[in-house]
């Protein structure tokens, strides 16, 4: 069974920072696009951020742009997402996901079990 775990998320400041780590458990992943969804309580999930098979495309919502990078491993099948400059408002549960390049930045087939991130002001 594919599995996509995440970790690093936690309580931090506002202006602080956070890295966001998300391990697949099989190595075909490395074949995959890989991404970052969150869904903020009462809110809908939101795409983040995604990063093609090859690492050599990025993607970012607007208002994460500047502040937040994602990366890929060396082995490809882990992707992070270090974020700086949090804001109160980037407190959700984030979701790691997996699919093809044309498929990730819209409803991914693979998903992790979230981890939390809060932002207090």
């Amino acid at each position: 069974q594919v599995q996509l775990v995440e970790s690093g998320g936690g309580l931090v400041q506002a202006g602080g920072s956070l890295r966001l780590s998300c391990a697949a458990s099989r190595r075909t992943f490395s074949s995959y696009a890989m991404g970052w969804f969150r869904q903020a309580p009462g809110k809908e999930r939101e795409f983040v951020a995604a990063i093609t098979w090859s690492g050599g495309s990025t993607y970012y919502q607007d208002s994460v742009k500047g502040r937040f990078t994602i990366s890929r491993g060396n082995a490809k099948n882990t992707v992070y997402l270090q974020m700086n400059s949090l804001k109160p408002e980037d407190t959700a549960v984030y979701y790691c996901a997996a699919d093809s390049d044309r498929l990730i930045r819209g409803t991914p087939k693979y998903w992790g079990q979230g981890t939390q991130v809060t932002v207090s002001s």
